[in-house]
């Protein structure tokens, strides 16, 4: 009987500890998260859809842009998973590189802009957690959002190469690529 006594108890502090946690989101981050979509949305609405569209056109052309801010741009407006519909400015033969590059942002920019992936907050809340023990949380998120940029843009150029090579010994045409 103990036994189950025991299990009981230990059962009902495991719900506890949830709602602990719970109630710790309640009243931090998702007052935080609202707030960040709140104004990246009026920032859009103020701006344009038109000229933020434009202006993502226009910084595709450059291979460093395309796999650094456009990915950047489009978790910090769009948040994860709709920043890959940014990638109707893209090139096709570069699609397939951009996705790679955004996909591999998603946790990086989440340190500084919780908005922009907030499924993945946990995932660095659980790292920053650690490293705010023996350093500055902020710090970490911004040297996570740098290296981020940087592998993103590796990852980009690697896979438009690959990509490119793959339609060359394919004969994918541009027509046919459509």
């Amino acid at each position: 009987m103990d036994l189950f006594v025991k299990l009981a108890e230990g059962f009902m502090e495991m719900i506890k500890a949830g709602a602990d946690v719970f109630m710790g989101f309640v009243t931090g981050i998702i007052p935080l998260l609202i707030v960040l979509i709140t104004i990246v949305t009026a920032f859009i609405k103020l701006v344009g859809e038109e000229r933020i569209f434009g202006f993502m056109k226009k910084l595709s052309r450059f291979t460093i842009f395309r796999y650094t801010l456009i990915p950047f741009f489009s978790l910090f407006f769009l948040t994860n998973p709709m920043a890959y519909t940014f990638g109707r400015f893209i090139d096709e033969k570069k699609k397939p590189a951009f996705y790679d590059a955004s996909v591999s942002f998603c946790h990086p920019i989440t340190g500084l802009f919780p908005h922009a992936n907030s499924a993945e907050l946990f995932i660095f809340l659980g790292i920053a957690q650690g490293f705010a023990q023996v350093g500055s949380q902020s710090k970490l998120a911004l040297m996570y959002l740098l290296v981020g940029l940087v592998v993103s843009l590796m990852r980009g150029v690697v896979t438009e190469r690959i990509t490119e090579f793959l339609m060359k010994r394919n004969n994918v045409t541009k027509q046919n690529a459509a």
